[in-house]
């Protein structure tokens, strides 16, 4: 298990940009994937974007490819999502989330019916998003 810390969320205009941010205070053994999900108030937490832990494979569902970037920020040592053309829809809680990089894991992360909640151990508070119209 790894601790993570997310930052750089808050109050934005639709069409505007947001950077996040997953920080690992503690250097961890092992080589772990990150994600980022989200969940809006009422709804399920939903897959966002993962990364590999080497940096070289990103995967990202369907509704967000097209406007977020998942990144790592090797001078900060963080996990970063970059947000473009920000909606009302992405008003969300976003969470980072870590899961051991094996090849069950490249497995289950590669199919989008398998993008599940369970197959991350560690996870942090979230930080919160808003988008007004």
């Amino acid at each position: 298990q790894v601790q993570l810390v997310e930052s750089g969320g808050g109050l934005v205009q639709a069409g505007d940009s947001l950077r996040l941010s997953c920080a690992t205070p503690t250097r961890t053994v092992g080589n772990y994937a990150k994600a980022w999900f989200r969940q809006a108030p009422g709804k399920e937490r939903e897959f966002v974007a993962a990364i590999s832990w080497t940096g070289r494979d990103t995967w990202y569902s369907d509704s967000v490819k097209d406007r977020f970037t998942i990144s790592r920020d090797n001078a900060k040592n963080t996990i970063d999502l970059q947000i473009h053309n920000v909606k009302p829809e992405d008003t969300a809680a976003y969470y980072c989330a870590a899961a051991l990089d094996t090849l069950d894991f490249r497995s289950a992360i590669k199919r989008r019916g398998t993008r599940r909640l369970d197959l991350f151990d560690s996870w942090g508070q979230g930080t919160q998003v808003t988008v007004s119209s």
